[in-house]
């Protein structure tokens, strides 16, 4: 395999990023707020810097609120802590030591991230001024890589413990976990991070997961598109959830999902991802409490897409809503519904037509034109 060298010829004024943040933190964030907590790193090392929602927006060509968001999706990872006014606006960040799954910093990360430590506050022209809009602006962002795994499990966002450099050698000496590792790199095409092999070896080690169905895991993400260690995680984890032990059993689980789901979302005319948690919920609700069929939902969404132009799931929620209160059970259904509004449109503008067929008869009543005194002249004379 080829390698290379790597030297650093750069100079002694340098950001420090922990490497807990570059490892856990940084593959499973939107760019954007990836970009946003470096930067806060970078100010908090440069006292002569006055930080500002509007500054840090003007800096990366986005909104205040787009900063906003990205400091709320930190706050909730937990690496850093904002500090508001009565009027919900920002008045002090405070970048925390980085922990996974109760694993802190040691002393010499956290000795190496010192310049990152320190409370970031607003200049002059700081936080003080920010967008009120921050009381209501969104934590978290619905990211491919966020997506809940295919497994259909909860997601949930606990981190896998580290394994130990010493546990983490021993493994490596069984002759499985060297051919799941060399297969992993094989099907990634790239070679696989410490950070990476830690991830795999967890499920094994700690969840039981057995190397063919590890094998079976890596490739089964690839296929869907994604060669992110963050979302194998995330499908390993609900396999887990959901009590899967066996290559058999996932490629079970993995087939009802794809049963359940991707035939709705071929019908809204979306290929090559998987549904986001929402979207699930709403095809769960179609399908499990209104009782309807593929075909049925299909329609509803071939309907939807021809009156929105667009994957509309709110818009197909209220079809079948609809649907289900009228009692709709198969397409005839549907067909006499649609019959029936066929003969009331006809209805309708039959009786729209004699309206104004009878108010234009009025209008067109020809009016005569009497000499009312001449008239009266003539009757007094008989």
């Amino acid at each position: 395999m080829h390698t290379f060298t790597l030297q650093d010829e750069r100079s002694s004024q340098a950001t420090a990023v922990p490497d807990v943040f570059l490892d856990y933190y940084m593959p499973s964030a939107n760019g954007e707020f990836v970009k946003v907590y470096l930067y806060l790193l970078r100010a908090a090392g440069c006292r002569e810097v006055n930080v500002s929602l509007s500054s840090i927006a003007d800096f990366f060509f986005c909104t205040e609120t787009d900063v906003i968001r990205a400091l709320k999706y930190w706050e909730k990872a937990g690496i850093l802590a904002l500090s508001l006014n009565g009027s919900g606006i920002i008045t002090n960040i405070r970048l925390l030591p980085l922990t996974v799954s109760g694993r802190t910093e040691t002393p010499q990360e956290n000795a190496s991230a010192r310049t990152a430590s320190r409370t970031v506050t607003a200049g002059p022209n700081g936080l003080a001024d920010a967008d009120p809009a921050l009381k209501t602006a969104a934590a978290t962002s619905e990211t491919a890589s966020g997506q809940t795994a295919s497994g259909g499990g909860s997601g949930k966002s606990t981190k896998p413990r580290q394994l130990s450099t010493s546990r983490v050698q021993a493994l490596k000496q069984n002759e499985d976990i060297r051919q799941l590792l060399f297969l992993s790199e094989q099907y990634l095409g790239r070679t696989l991070s410490p950070a990476d092999i830690n991830r795999l070896l967890y499920f094994y080690d700690e969840l039981h997961f057995s190397a063919e169905l590890l094998e079976y895991l890596v490739e089964y993400c690839v296929s869907k598109g994604s060669t992110s260690l963050h979302y194998i995680e995330k499908v390993g984890l609900a396999w887990h959830e959901a009590g899967i032990t066996t290559v058999e059993m996932a490629k079970q689980e993995t087939t009802t999902y794809n049963r359940k789901y991707f035939p709705i979302l071929k019908a809204f005319g979306i290929r090559n991802r998987n549904p986001i948690p929402r979207e699930i919920a709403d095809m769960d609700r179609w399908l499990n409490e209104y009782g309807f069929s593929q075909e049925l939902i299909a329609e509803a969404c071939a309907r939807t897409v021809a009156q929105t132009g667009q994957a509309s799931f709110s818009y197909a929620e209220g079809i079948l809503s609809k649907w289900k209160a009228q009692n709709v059970r198969t397409l005839q259904d549907i067909q006499a519904l649609d019959e029936q509004h066929r003969k009331n449109q006809k209805t309708a503008a039959r009786d729209s037509s004699a309206q104004k067929s009878s108010a234009n008869r009025f209008n067109n009543f020809h009016q005569r034109d009497y000499d009312y005194d001449k008239l009266e002249q003539q009757l007094l004379n008989q």
